[in-house]
């Protein structure tokens, strides 16, 4: 990942942890579920984000460099990981390409 998007998910996961405690607070103060369930949503809203900015990231470097390359293999794993990936969202589960191991892409 590069240093500039990995500075900027850790902020973004801060952000969205201070949001979800505040959820949390909430819940225990028994506020009005409309009241969490718009936070929620903030949180829903703000994982989105986060998600665009890593993929954003992993085609940029990762998938671009393997698709450059000469490893035909290498080729088809990232594309077939794209590919999992995006099944697995319209399916509510992220599939496979999840469990890729992490020395796939630096």
């Amino acid at each position: 990942m590069k240093d500039s998007t990995r500075a900027d998910v850790l902020l973004r996961l801060k952000s969205i942890e201070g949001h979800i405690r505040g959820i949390q607070k909430m819940v225990e103060q028994d506020r009005y579920c409309v009241e969490i369930l718009k936070q929620t949503a903030a949180v829903k809203g703000a994982i989105d984000r986060l998600d665009q900015a890593i993929l954003a990231n992993h085609l940029d470097t990762c998938v671009t460099t393997a698709i450059r390359g000469d490893d035909p293999e290498d080729r088809e794993r990232v594309i077939s990981e794209l590919l999992d990936l995006f099944q697995g969202q319209a399916s509510g589960k992220w599939g496979r390409a999840a469990r890729v191991e992490q020395a796939s892409c630096h």
